[in-house]
């Protein structure tokens, strides 16, 4: 088994050390990782200036781009193989919910997916990486299951887990969950900078809206680590048939800002 892994926190960062070496006795796994912390980059692509690759300690590679840049080189020349499965993380804090839209650590999961290359995201809940052992531990069992139960080599998928801060035997089963639901982020931040320029940080993410049994924020606060499979099909197929009506007077060349000037 072939385990390709990144991360959007860097290569030097302890979730990806932790999940390196937890991974490193069951396949044959390589390092191809952000050089500084790319957190929320999501699926950003770097066009307009050139990306350099190093090695850094424990033979571990690194790129000046995102998450998804590393994954996108690896996958499209620099590699000489094929990996069964790509793993990211392991993440300083939740992907739950709204930040999974964001989140670097699955946009390199889902560049793998979108090459047809099965893959996860790992995060723990909580920020500081207390118990990453025991995250690293949890994931390298999951991604051992999936190898036990032949689900690398096909079709590909994408999972998203996230795991609570608690040593391994505090860890409640994994329970397959859907995405929560986030409430709008905090207000921005501004300041002033030495030369009386206003400055902007974007605010804080917002507490959990929906977090009802069934989400991911539900399972990881009763303990358990949350499993969510994952798609990048954005249609919304709910509402074709609404929007059929819509799309179908615009196909028509009706000027409607011209009937409503003649009433």
């Amino acid at each position: 088994m072939k385990i390709l892994i990144s991360n959007d926190d860097g290569f030097q960062a302890p979730g990806i050390i932790a999940l390196h070496a937890a991974l490193r006795d069951i396949a044959e796994v390589e390092v191809i990782a952000p050089e500084h912390n790319n957190s929320a980059k999501s699926n950003a692509l770097t066009l307009h200036s050139p990306l350099y690759l190093h090695q850094g300690a424990r033979g571990f590679r690194y790129v000046n781009g995102t998450p998804a840049d590393c994954m996108h080189i690896a996958l499209t020349g620099l590699l000489d193989y094929r990996p069964d499965l790509v793993v990211s993380g392991i993440n300083n804090g939740a992907n739950m919910g709204d930040d999974t839209i964001y989140s670097g650590t699955v946009g390199a999961a889902m560049e793998a997916y979108l090459f047809g290359i099965p893959a996860i995201a790992f995060s723990q809940v909580e920020r500081g990486w207390a118990e990453i052992e025991a995250a690293a531990a949890k994931a390298r069992e999951i991604v051992q299951s999936m190898a036990d139960q032949r689900l690398l080599g096909g079709d590909p998928w994408l999972l998203n887990v996230n795991i609570p801060n608690r040593p391994l035997d505090q860890l409640k089963p994994v329970r397959l969950c859907r995405l929560g639901r986030r409430h709008a982020a905090e207000r921005v931040i501004t300041q002033s900078s030495p030369r009386g320029e206003t400055m902007y940080w974007i605010g804080g993410a917002g507490l959990a809206k929906d977090d009802s049994e069934g989400t991911d924020f539900h399972a990881t606060a009763q303990g358990h680590v949350a499993m969510t499979p994952l798609k990048v099909d954005l249609t919304d197929h709910d509402n074709l048939g609404q929007w059929a009506q819509t799309a179908s007077r615009i196909a028509g060349g009706v000027d409607m800002a011209a009937v409503a000037g003649q009433g």
